[in-house]
């Protein structure tokens, strides 16, 4: 890799047999597609990131993995936005000399494909207190239609801290936000006109925190009466405004989609521990919403329906791939699905969606 410009890391590629190995894992898979249709496959493994490109848009062909250092963080997420700039979000914990820890929030932006990454910087932290701020959880994270940056973090009493770029891009303090009770990380998204969404896992239901106009404040909306399993919650927007969040069930284990002013909709399913992805995809003409999940049984299941009719009928399909992780959606430069998992040898595969009239996904292939 040439090397970094001003304000970015440096960083090295790694031999094509590096891999986040059995154990090793700690996040992921992150699957994005940048400016020039190339999807970019990032890892997250003890001390670093690992992350693959695409050689040419839509192409078998993989370059990497490069190995980003993320030294200290032991939570990851990666985001992306319109402007396609990746965001990666961790929690880094360091010893103290007094045997506590010091842990705050750190960002690093990656604006090209294949490209590095920026320094990693510091978003500090909601609390001073060294104890309290003990308690910060993982960072989760959306990007507004601007291009604006939103950070949200648990906090050890149950609350929601939040941190964001203005029309500027200068970072605004913490803000402390009228959520209480949380049961696990907030799921962040935003809508095409620039409206941001955060639902919290309680331990009756679930607590959605909206903005009225772009850029304004996230105050509580109507209690969902689900409750989310912590970490599985995922939202797409599936009409002009209108999100569609995904969660697994934590009373009944199977999938829900939620919308504002609907009823829960039960999708079925066997999902693990795991987070959902999903995706809009077309075939044969049709507006399609894919969905990817680790089932209970270790292996990657994906469940298909046309968008905003699970009602009308909503299909999963084993693939019979045992994966590592969670696995992740993107749609690639041809404009159709991938879904990317890691493999139990630690190496990342991808199946796409074959060309035709209906979704259906190919063999899979070693990134």
């Amino acid at each position: 890799m040439r090397s970094a410009s001003t304000g970015e890391a440096k960083q090295r590629s790694a031999p094509g047999t590096v891999s986040a190995r059995p154990g090793q894992l700690l996040g992921g898979p992150w699957l994005l597609t940048g400016h020039d249709g190339r999807l970019t496959v990032y890892v997250h493994i003890d001390g670093a990131v690992l992350r693959w490109t695409e050689s040419a848009a839509g192409e078998r062909g993989w370059a990497g993995p490069d190995v980003l250092p993320a030294k200290d963080i032991d939570r990851l997420t990666v985001v992306q936005g319109r402007n396609h700039y990746a965001h990666l979000l961790g929690r880094r914990i360091r010893p103290r000399a007094d045997g506590r820890t010091n842990v705050d929030v750190m960002y690093a932006t990656q604006y090209q494909t294949g490209r590095p990454t920026t320094q990693w910087r510091s978003l500090g932290n909601p609390f001073k207190d060294v104890d309290e701020a003990a308690g910060t959880g993982a960072p989760a994270a959306a990007v507004a239609s601007d291009g604006a940056l939103y950070v949200c973090v648990p906090t050890g009493a149950g609350g929601v801290a939040l941190r964001r770029e203005d029309k500027r891009g200068r970072w605004e303090g913490w803000d402390r936000l009228q959520a209480s009770g949380g049961t696990g990380g907030p799921a962040l998204a935003a809508t095409s006109s620039g409206l941001v969404e955060i639902l919290v896992p309680t331990p009756a239901a679930a607590l959605r925190l909206r903005q009225s106009e772009p850029g304004g404040a996230l105050v509580p909306g109507h209690e969902v009466a689900v409750r989310p399993l912590p970490g599985s919650a995922t939202a797409l927007e599936t009409a002009p405004d209108r999100l569609t969040h995904y969660l697994t069930d934590a009373r009944g284990g199977g999938v829900l989609a939620v919308r504002e002013d609907e009823r829960p909709v039960p999708l079925g399913g066997d999902p693990g521990d795991g987070r959902i992805s999903a995706v809009r995809a077309s075939a044969g003409g049709l507006d399609c919403t894919v969905l990817a999940v680790r089932g209970a049984d270790d292996t990657v299941h994906l469940g298909i329906c046309r968008t905003e009719r699970e009602r009308s009928g909503f299909r999963w399909t084993g693939t019979g791939m045992s994966c590592a992780g969670d696995p992740a959606l993107a749609i690639d430069g041809r404009g159709g699905a991938a879904v990317v998992a890691v493999g139990t040898d630690g190496r990342p595969v991808v199946a796409r969606q074959e060309e035709g009239g209906g979704l259906t996904f190919g063999d899979w292939s070693r990134v």
